[in-house]
C-alpha cells in the first residue's frame, strides 16, 4: 500500500480518496488552507483513515500525487504544493481544463498546441505525469463497474513507463481491466484526452446522465 496525496477536494477528489481509502492506501488530502471545509468533512467521513493540510504538506507526505484539482488552475495548484516535493514522484493528472467564464457548455482554455498533462509536466520536468481517468465521471473512475459489467475503454499517457505501469496497477485495483486500458504514448497524447470532453459534455446533454462511456472496439 501507499501513501497516495489527493490534491483537491471536489467530487473527484473526495471520490478518488475514497475510494484509495477502500483499498487500504494512506491517503492525505490537500488544499489552499489546511482548515478547508471540505477537507475537515473528508476526514470526519472516513473516521481518522485520513489526513489533510495544505497543498504543500500533502505532497511532502504523498509518495505518489494524484491532481484532482480544476484544470484552469492546476498548475498553480502543484506550484504550491512546491517543486521540491513533487521531484520524481508520480502526479496522476486527471483534470481538465474546463472555463466556464463564457456560460456553458464551457470552452477549453487550453487545446489543440497543449493540455494540462503536458503543462504540469513543462512546469516539473523531473515528476512523471500520467494523465489518466479524465474522460469518464469520477463515479466510473473508480467503479467501471456501473456500465456495461465494465467492459469499457479508459486512457492514460505519460513520458514515464513505469510510471504508466504503476498507474495501471492502480486503475485495475479501481476495476478497471487491463484490456481496456488504451496506453497512447506520450504526455502530448493528453490533448486528445482532454479535448474529448467537448464530446462528452454534448452526450451527457442529450442523455441526461453522466453513467456512459465509450469502448474501442477493434
Amino acid at each position: 500500500m501507499s501513501k497516495i496525496a489527493v490534491l483537491g477536494t471536489g467530487d473527484v477528489g473526495d471520490t478518488i480518496g475514497s475510494k484509495l481509502i477502500e483499498l487500504g492506501h494512506t491517503v492525505i488530502m490537500g488544499s489552499r488552507t489546511a482548515s478547508n471545509e471540505k477537507t475537515l468533512l473528508f476526514i470526519a467521513k472516513h473516521g481518522g483513515k485520513a489526513t489533510a493540510g495544505t497543498y504543500a504538506y500533502a505532497a511532502a507526505k504523498g509518495e505518489i500525487i494524484f491532481n484532482c484539482t480544476r484544470g484552469l488552475f492546476s498548475v498553480e495548484a502543484l506550484k504550491m504544493a512546491g517543486e521540491e516535493n513533487l521531484k520524481d514522484k508520480i502526479i496522476v493528472d486527471v483534470s481538465n481544463p474546463i472555463d466556464l467564464s463564457k456560460g456553458y457548455p464551457p470552452i477549453l482554455s487550453i487545446c489543440n498546441t497543449s493540455s494540462v498533462g503536458e503543462e504540469i509536466q513543462n512546469a516539473f520536468p523531473s515528476a512523471k505525469v500520467v494523465k489518466a481517468l479524465n474522460t469518464v465521471w469520477c463515479g466510473l473512475m473508480v467503479n467501471p463497474g456501473l456500465v456495461n459489467n465494465g467492459d469499457h475503454t479508459t486512457f492514460i499517457c505519460g513520458n514515464d513507463i513505469n510510471a504508466k505501469q504503476r498507474v495501471i496497477e492502480i486503475l485495475e485495483s479501481f476495476g478497471w481491466d487491463d484490456e481496456n486500458i488504451l496506453d497512447l504514448g506520450n504526455i502530448t497524447a493528453s490533448r486528445g484526452t482532454e479535448m474529448y470532453l467537448a464530446l462528452w459534455l454534448r452526450v451527457m446533454g442529450k442523455m441526461n446522465k453522466s453513467t456512459f462511456n465509450i469502448k474501442i472496439v477493434r
